[in-house]
């Protein structure tokens, strides 16, 4: 029962931070609400017997890769964001959108779900099993991720340093430019 009670905590805890995630307007706090939401996914792994796993969570993706988007954050120097008052298209669509794709998730957990109950441990969590799935099975999804992940962070720092040098290279080249076709028609 106390496992269940912990389960289900985590897992409203990994959803509020969800929601926070995307009703901050300043990309800290975001960052800070993913944390929360990793740390709370490795209890998760923690309640279903996956040590590993949540070792893992925790230090690759809370770690590491947290530590890769705060920093991109604080490249980008990103303030608070820009409120507007929303568009009529993404409320017309996404409020049925969301509610169409609500029901359909509910509809395929209640009557499409040929899953039973699953002790804890069951399932694989051990190094050896991960590593086999994951070098094996689902290598290329595996690379896939990590190239993608590297093309954002890329651009993101092209996308943060590039207005910078253009100003500085608009000031410094237009008067060097002008002395030399002075120079160049006096000797005619």
């Amino acid at each position: 029962m106390l496992h269940l009670i912990l389960f289900l905590f985590f897992g409203l805890l990994c959803v509020a931070g969800a929601i926070n995630l995307l009703a901050q307007s300043h990309p800290i706090n975001s960052a800070l609400s993913l944390i929360v939401v990793m740390g709370s996914l490795a209890a998760e792994y923690l309640l279903l017997g996956a040590e590993f796993l949540a070792a893992v969570q925790v230090i690759v993706y809370a770690g590491a890769i947290m530590v890769l988007f705060v920093i991109t954050i604080m490249l980008l120097n990103a303030g608070a964001e820009e409120r507007t008052k929303g568009s009529r298209v993404a409320i017309l669509l996404g409020v049925p959108g969301a509610v169409i794709g609500a029901v359909l998730v509910v509809w395929t957990l209640l009557f499409r779900s040929n899953t039973s109950a699953v002790t804890i441990g069951a399932l694989p969590g051990g190094p050896q099993e991960i590593a086999r799935l994951l070098f094996h099975q689902f290598l290329l999804p595996f690379e896939i991720t990590s190239v993608l992940i590297l093309i954002a962070i890329m651009g993101a720092v092209v996308l943060a340093s590039r207005p910078d040098a253009v100003a500085k290279r608009h000031h410094t080249e237009a008067p060097k430019a002008m002395p030399e076709l002075v120079g160049a028609g006096k000797e005619h």
